[in-house]
């Protein structure tokens, strides 16, 4: 990893502001650049506490740039991408879901492209000191539909995306997968599940369970809340996008999962428990909860297998959901008290 500068794309989002301040703190000669456009879901404040650090810049700017991408790889004559940038909000998907077709597809196949023609000569063929040169993509456990009461995705689960949003991640996906068969690319992909934890943006699930409960406003659950999901701790997730950008093998899908089954009810109740300990109010939060309509094609399950990146590369999930879930209910506290 030694003197390496490394393109992340998307790194004032919520996965990628916890991602590089925790990769500059573990590789100190490695140079980030951080490209971000810094739509409604970036936001540079979480990157405030390396934002002056020696072997960071960040750069505003859209990878459907080509022009930019090209300045950027002629400037930095990058080793490798870590890809995080993305439209991610599925109910936005359902709204608009031309951006997300633009950034997710189009995005992504711009900045393989512009990389393949840096770092190879032609078709397996790499240029001489390009071999070990990287794209590093991350995506999602939604791209593979969703599941009935049992069973666990795996990385050979049929892909079977049901919303704008996880159709425009299965064929960044796909792109990503026809770079490496076609060209030979030095590529890995990593899906993963239901991330939490600090600097999420407010409109997601657990953020506003929190938001709201402290506000005194209704907390709105969509449908009966059996709705189920696999959390993992955002910081579970970087360690595992670090240990397959550094040993996963080339080609390679790569499943993160926190073995966290619990439903959206469960993560209502939990985080209004905890906050009836941590801040008290005259009733518990409990009372604020809500049921609204239910979103169109809302997948019931989604649960994912992570034996292969635990067995093969050695990761396995520090923080269960209980413990990873304090910390967060802290993180935004903290941030509300503002």
């Amino acid at each position: 990893m030694n003197n390496k500068t490394i393109l992340i794309t998307g790194g004032a989002g919520f996965i990628g502001s916890n991602f590089i301040p925790y990769f500059l703190k573990n590789y100190n000669t490695v140079k980030v650049i951080n490209l971000d456009k810094l739509t409604y879901a970036g936001e540079l404040s979480n990157l405030k506490e390396i934002s002056t650090h020696e072997n960071y810049v960040f750069v505003e700017g859209d990878i459907c740039d080509r022009n930019l991408i090209e300045q950027l790889f002629e400037t930095h004559d990058f080793d490798a991408i870590i890809h995080f940038a993305a439209e991610s909000h599925v109910d936005n998907s359902i709204e608009k879901p031309d951006e997300f077709i633009k950034t997710n597809i189009f995005g992504t196949f711009n900045l393989l492209d512009v990389a393949k023609n840096h770092w190879m000569e032609s078709s397996n063929k790499f240029k001489p000191g390009c071999e070990s040169k990287r794209f590093h993509h991350i995506s999602t456990d939604e791209v593979y539909g969703t599941l009935g009461e049992t069973g666990l995705f795996t990385e050979e689960t049929s892909y079977a995306p049901n919303s704008p949003y996880s159709a425009s991640k299965a064929s960044s996906d796909f792109i990503v997968r026809s770079y490496f068969h076609t060209y030979g690319m030095n590529v890995v992909t990593t899906n993963c599940s239901n991330n939490y934890g600090p600097k999420q943006h407010n409109e997601k699930l657990i953020p506003t369970i929190i938001r709201k409960a402290i506000n005194g406003e209704q907390i709105p659950i969509y449908g009966d809340g059996k709705n189920i999901r696999d959390w993992l701790y955002v910081l579970d997730h970087c360690k595992g996008i670090d240990l397959v950008f550094q040993n996963g093998i080339s080609g390679e899908t790569y499943n993160i999962g926190g073995r966290n089954e619990r439903d959206n009810l469960y993560i209502a109740n939990k985080i209004c428990e905890l906050l009836d300990e941590i801040k008290p109010g005259q009733q518990s939060y409990k009372k604020q909860i809500t049921f609204v309509k239910d979103r169109p094609g809302h997948d019931f399950r989604y649960a994912i297998d992570a034996s292969k990146i635990e067995s093969e590369l050695g990761w396995k999930a520090d923080e269960n959901f209980e413990t990873g879930i304090k910390k967060t209910i802290n993180w935004y506290l903290d941030k509300y008290k503002n």
